[in-house]
């Protein structure tokens, strides 16, 4: 006897409604992607989304530590991590021993780092406005209302 397929064992057919195409992780994966591939497309300096986010991040609230910019940029340890390495590498930030802790390291916006994310603001607030382009000016607010809400 031939063995059932995992859509007969599992009852995912065609018949159930189940379309890939109508599901949100789906849509917002997709979504997801073209914001990428227009952010790559116009970022200076070949940042990445979350070397941005630390960027910016660290000029809004000044010389922080890892853990607390990657509390602050919704990045696990790990990534924020890699992160900041590269930044440091790229000589974008510096890592400066705390002066009231010396067993912690602050990060601080290096003056290549503020060049480079004086540049960067107005190409993510393009960025942005390219990204929600397709929705009328309610629709936009109406829409990061809701992803607001999905966090």
């Amino acid at each position: 006897m031939k063995p059932k397929s995992v859509a007969a064992r599992t009852s995912v057919t065609p018949e159930t409604g189940y379309r890939l195409e109508q599901q949100v992780g789906y849509i917002l994966r997709q979504a997801s992607q073209r914001h990428a591939g227009i952010f790559a497309s116009r970022i200076p300096e070949a940042l990445t989304a979350t070397q941005f986010a630390a960027l910016v991040k660290l000029q809004e609230v000044g010389p922080c530590s890892q853990n607390r910019l990657g509390r602050l940029t919704a990045m696990d340890g790990a990534t924020i991590k890699g992160v900041t390495d590269r930044l440091i590498q790229r000589g974008l930030i510096e890592a400066r021993i705390d002066p009231k802790d010396g067993r912690r390291r602050l990060l601080v916006l290096s003056a290549s780092g503020l060049d480079v994310i004086i540049r960067a603001i107005p190409a993510a607030l393009d960025i942005t406005a390219e990204t929600l382009e397709p929705l009328s000016p309610e629709e936009r607010e109406q829409f990061l209302k809701l992803l607001k809400k999905l966090r």
